[in-house]
């Protein structure tokens, strides 16, 4: 799941699903509010739509000014579409803003190696996934005080959907790395490192077995770095950054690296910190679909974040420290963390603070 923020080219991750089962009981019925900001949202897949009932309601209660423009596409309940892509991608350009529920992706081929999951990311030309791996008080986990930023390419890498079968028996799989967005995604880190006033970024490749590719990558980084000189630049080898974030991760400020290693570090990062329901990489609770013991704190989190692009500043803290009360207390948590209480009233007791101030 992930938030197009008005700054061109970027997403930050959401909280997500992989199961495909539609829960529209759950789901609201667009309102148009004069004066509110438009905001397409993609329930998505499995407890997508759970989720974003979640933020609905917890939208409402806080008076935030956004009108959601809800739509669906989705390769296993049949709503997949060029038309329907079209019309995401004309609601996304339209309203600069989404927020989007994980979207499951069949294994099967059938036609189109490009899912319609990643295909909005290339036609917006996407760059860049953030994920704030951060610990939350209240919830302990093997690593606390936890607080560290993953910024991956995600527009070429291993995720290009390059694909051909060159014999039988064989498939080529082209791995796609340039200059040009290797730069790119450099610059955005050390810039998001300058406006958040990280001290440290870290690049992570396989140089020294894809000496051309993640070469071009590193070199690219390297280059990058000279021109922000009161950043410290480090590079690390991706299956010893793997170990280094199990060992010692509070060694890590900032981590920036190509698509699919940070695919990967993305769902390691989050385990350190109580897993996807809390950062957003994944989230891997399946069979909570339609059980109301979902846990919405990642979706509610990120659609925080949200409304800090928004310009939003009130609403936004408002909701997080909401959110993050519930969690410090501790006598409201669902099953995933440790509580058996429902995704109701997890939803109920972030909502009571905010009446106060929404009216």
């Amino acid at each position: 799941a992930l938030v197009a923020a008005p700054n061109p080219g970027v997403w930050r991750s959401l909280c997500t699903s992989t199961v495909a089962q539609a829960s529209s009981q759950t789901q609201s019925k667009d309102v148009r509010v004069e004066g509110a900001f438009p905001v397409t949202m993609l329930p998505g897949d499995g407890m997508g739509p759970e989720l974003m009932h979640a933020v609905r309601e917890v939208f409402k209660a806080a008076s935030v000014p956004v009108e959601f423009q809800e739509h669906h596409l989705s390769e296993v309940q049949n709503m997949a579409s060029e038309e329907k892509l079209e019309q995401v991608l004309s609601s996304m350009k339209e309203n600069k803003v989404a927020i989007i529920g994980r979207s499951h992706t069949p294994m099967e081929y059938k036609g189109e190696l490009a899912s319609y999951d990643m295909r909005p990311r290339r036609k917006l030309d996407l760059f860049a996934n953030v994920v704030h791996v951060k610990s939350l008080p209240g919830y302990k986990t093997r690593h606390n005080d936890l607080d560290l930023v993953i910024i991956r390419e995600q527009t070429e890498g291993e995720y290009s959907s390059l694909e051909h079968k060159s014999a039988r028996g064989v498939i080529e799989c082209l791995k796609m790395v340039t200059r040009t967005k290797s730069q790119r995604i450099a610059k955005f880190a050390f810039d998001y490192a300058t406006k958040k006033g990280r001290g440290k970024v870290t690049a992570v490749h396989k140089a020294n077995i894809m000496r051309l590719g993640d070469g071009l990558f590193l070199q690219c980084c390297e280059g990058v770095a000279e021109l922000y000189p009161k950043i410290k630049f480090e590079k690390m080898i991706i299956d010893n950054c793997c170990m280094q974030l199990v060992q010692n991760p509070y060694q890590f400020d900032m981590l920036v690296m190509p698509n699919l290693y940070g695919n990967i570090i993305d769902n390691l990062a989050a385990s350190l910190v109580g897993g996807a329901v809390v950062t957003g990489a994944r989230h891997p609770f399946a069979q909570a679909v339609g059980r109301n013991i979902a846990n919405p704190t990642a979706m509610l989190l990120s659609a925080s974040n949200m409304l800090q692009d928004l310009n939003l500043e009130h609403h936004s803290n408002m909701i997080a420290e909401a959110v993050k009360k519930v969690i410090k207390v501790g006598k409201v948590q669902t099953q995933d963390m440790d509580i058996y209480s429902t995704t109701t009233d997890f939803i109920k007791s972030v909502i009571g603070p905010l009446h106060p101030y929404g009216g």
